[in-house]
């Protein structure tokens, strides 16, 4: 089969990684090979101290990478794409972003590259018996919590940059392992969050009287091959602007960068 047949009959596959200095789209065939990509170039801003990309910014780099996939695929193919086998996103690992029952971004995105969460970090390590680097997303909570902020309280949902996009285009509120291990540990034996780590936080926060627990606000954690939601029609219309890309499409878990990192 050609790469053009692959792509009108819907079999190719489509990646999609977020990282620090560019948004990078790669469509494969039934063999895995590389048939065409696109790209974004973005940077992150300091806005108060912290560093962040602002949710405008995401879409927008999304959008035009996809759309610069678009424009490779019609150049050497002269086709669209109408529908895909699968497909699957990866961001820059950790971070913190939180939302309330609104979908409402609380704080601007606070990425990896933040290190206010010395103190949070250290009580952790020390109540978990386990080192928590200063970038993984419970540090970020813990942090928030110590410095009193207002936002803490209305707390719906956390997670991370690939798991936002994910969650915005399939409405399911997942992450693959290997991204949900940069927010809290993972169990081995589980395959999940550290259970004793969670009721040690949880019984930490108790006398703040917040109106949840961590059990609430963390998204699931899913193993690669396990089915993550399809992309709805209001995700299709998110990730592709000029309408051609088809609902239903399945996506795998969302996942961090250490493999694609590793891949690359």
């Amino acid at each position: 089969m050609t790469a053009k047949d692959t792509i009108i009959q819907g079999k190719a596959i489509l990646g999609i990684e977020f990282g620090s200095t560019r948004i990078k789209a790669v469509l494969i065939d039934e063999n895995n090979k590389p048939i065409a990509q696109g790209n974004h170039e973005w940077e992150n801003q300091l806005v108060d101290g912290l560093w962040t990309y602002s949710i405008d910014a995401i879409w927008h780099g999304v959008q035009d990478c996809y759309a610069n996939l678009r424009k490779d695929v019609l150049a050497q193919y002269g086709c669209e794409i109408h529908s895909l086998a699968a497909l699957g996103f990866s961001a820059m690992m950790h971070g913190y972003m939180a939302f309330d029952k609104a979908q409402n971004i609380l704080v601007p995105f606070r990425t990896w590259r933040n290190t206010n969460t010395a103190k949070a970090a250290a009580e952790l390590s020390e109540l978990f018996v386990y080192n928590i680097p200063l970038r993984w997303s419970i540090s970020h909570l813990y942090q928030c919590i110590l410095n009193g902020e207002e936002h803490v309280a209305s707390i719906d949902f956390i997670t991370t940059l690939a798991g936002y996009v994910h969650w915005q285009l399939t409405g399911q509120k997942v992450l693959g392992i290997g991204d949900a291990s940069g927010v809290l540990p993972i169990d081995p034996a589980t395959r999940n969050y550290d259970a004793t780590m969670v009721d040690k936080f949880n019984k930490l926060i108790a006398p703040k009287g917040l109106p949840w627990t961590l059990n609430d606000i963390l998204p699931k954690v899913l193993l690669a091959g396990q089915p993550a939601g399809t992309l709805t029609e209001e995700g299709a219309r998110k990730l592709d602007v000029s309408g051609n890309l088809k609902p239903g499409v399945p996506l795998c878990p969302p996942e961090g960068d250490a493999g694609t990192g590793m891949m690359a």
